[in-house]
């Protein structure tokens, strides 16, 4: 449906609808036209008029095609999708590894535990922006994050020895 404007002499009103219909004393009604038609009638525009009907008509084609995330969305993802740096967790690895076949110095170990904890501390960071994130949306937590596609959480299971 398209709005058709008149005047207040019940004739039809090219004029630009941007700045509002009801301050040059039109009534807005709904009229079936066709592509065609709309076209025609946007080529009857004056140049100033055609130049912020093609950028209102550029920014709803914009609106359509992508998804618009605010700031605060936007900077929850960055936080939520942020890893820990490579180097950082391959060495984790290499240190539960070596805690697993007990060949663990006294050392490594105090480097395992601190790597743990800034991985803890890192995970509870973005268990809190999902979090956030999810209260935004209004949504659960947990539709949130199949909505992402982040795996649920599981519990770590205790080393024992």
């Amino acid at each position: 449906m398209i709005r058709q404007c008149y005047n207040e002499d019940k004739e039809p009103f090219m004029g630009s609808m941007a700045r509002g219909a009801e301050h040059m004393g039109t009534i807005p009604i709904e009229a079936q036209v066709s592509t065609e038609q709309l076209l025609h009638a946007v080529e009857q525009l004056p140049s100033q008029e055609f130049a912020s009907f093609v950028e209102r008509l550029l920014a709803l084609r914009a609106g359509r095609q992508e998804p618009h995330l605010g700031e605060p969305e936007t900077a929850l993802l960055l936080q939520i999708n942020q890893g820990i740096d490579p180097p950082t967790e391959q060495r984790r690895k290499e240190l539960v590894a070596k805690r697993e076949t007990e060949v663990i110095t006294d050392i490594e170990l105090l480097e395992l535990i601190r790597l743990t904890d800034l991985v803890e501390q890192h995970d509870l960071q973005r268990l809190a922006s999902l979090d956030t994130l999810a209260a935004l949306r209004r949504l659960s937590l947990a539709d949130l994050m199949v909505s992402l596609g982040v795996p649920p959480l599981t519990p770590v299971p205790e080393h024992t020895g």
